[in-house]
């Protein structure tokens, strides 16, 4: 498997960009287009649909049913709350902020790992947190000034706090599912157990999603099109093939990707605007991250399972 190690970090890399772009495009749908849950019903039926007829020409694989109850609560906790979560999160702040928060996503890996898994926190990784908390309070501090966009910062930046939690649970319990079955056969069932809970309860919101209506023009099809197609489809297929050769906490580093990427876009379009909280938060956000995953302890772990598995980095 240590041959598919850089397929690994290829699949984690794309799928964070495209999560990164997927940030300002869910704004701009929630924006004009879509009630957050009428949302997520839409994007998880589409899923659904997807990786089960794909499923049909490809081999059949048997799951277990403790590896089904794994991917049924990683499911909950990666699409249901994580995303819809997101989504509520995209309608009180700006794309800046919530991919800033996102950031954090390293630091909470961590710290689950330490609380779930017993990996060690050293010195260095407690200064690692110190820094990326500090930078989540500047933005706080800062979410209700004058230069800060979005119509109640403080509320849009606690989802994303939790947002980040429950999809860091996500990345830490699938790992050892992710490496027995194929990302296909993963996503059909973890999408028909997050679709038995979100189209029921979206179902009665659909007439009132402007996306259906005659008032929908091309710029919100191209949007929906992109979330499932690219946000859905593509970045949760690429996500679990590459956890099936990549540790949780190297997964999370590549997070970090979506801040740069997302708040890029964001200020490109002038759905945020650029002020000096925001690179210094990111500075220390993504400094912490750094630090916590270039750990001397978190590193000889690391050969010390390449050692004994051959497959981790």
């Amino acid at each position: 498997m240590r041959s598919n190690t850089p397929k690994g970090h290829a699949a984690i890399f794309f799928a964070n960009v495209i999560y990164g772009l997927n940030i300002p495009v869910t704004k701009a749908l929630l924006d004009r287009w879509m009630t957050p849950l009428g949302y997520m019903a839409t994007r998880t039926l589409a899923a659904l649909l997807i990786f089960w007829v794909i499923q049909c020409f490809m081999p059949r694989e048997r799951v277990t049913r403790r590896d089904l109850l794994i991917i049924a609560i990683g499911g909950f906790m990666g699409f249901v709350v994580s995303q819809f979560l997101t989504a509520l999160s995209l309608q009180y702040t700006s794309p800046v902020y919530f991919s800033l928060i996102i950031a954090l996503s390293p630091l909470c890996v961590m710290l689950l790992a330490a609380l779930l898994l017993k990996e060690p926190v050293t010195r260095q990784k407690s200064v690692g947190v110190v820094l990326g908390i500090a930078g989540a309070v500047l933005l706080v501090v800062c979410a209700n000034s004058n230069i800060a966009t979005g119509r109640n910062n403080l509320l849009g930046i606690g989802l994303a706090c939790v947002s980040i939690f429950a999809y860091s649970i996500y990345l830490i319990i699938m790992r050892s599912v992710a490496q027995k079955y194929s990302a296909v056969t993963q996503m059909k069932w973890m999408f028909l157990f997050t679709a038995i809970i979100l189209v029921p309860l979206g179902a009665y919101e659909y007439p009132r999603q402007a996306i259906f209506s005659s008032e929908c023009d091309w710029s919100g099809i191209l949007e929906l099109g992109f979330v499932i197609l690219f946000s859905t489809s593509l970045g949760y297929f690429l996500m679990p093939f590459g956890m099936k050769y990549l540790r949780a906490t190297t997964v999370s580093v590549y997070m970090n990707l979506q801040p740069i990427v997302a708040s890029s876009v964001a200020i490109f379009v002038r759905q945020d605007l650029f002020s000096w909280d925001k690179p210094l938060a990111a500075l220390l956000v993504l400094t912490g991250a750094y630090i916590v995953n270039s750990s001397p302890a978190k590193n000889e772990q690391n050969k010390n399972q390449l050692t004994n598995n051959g497959n981790d980095v």
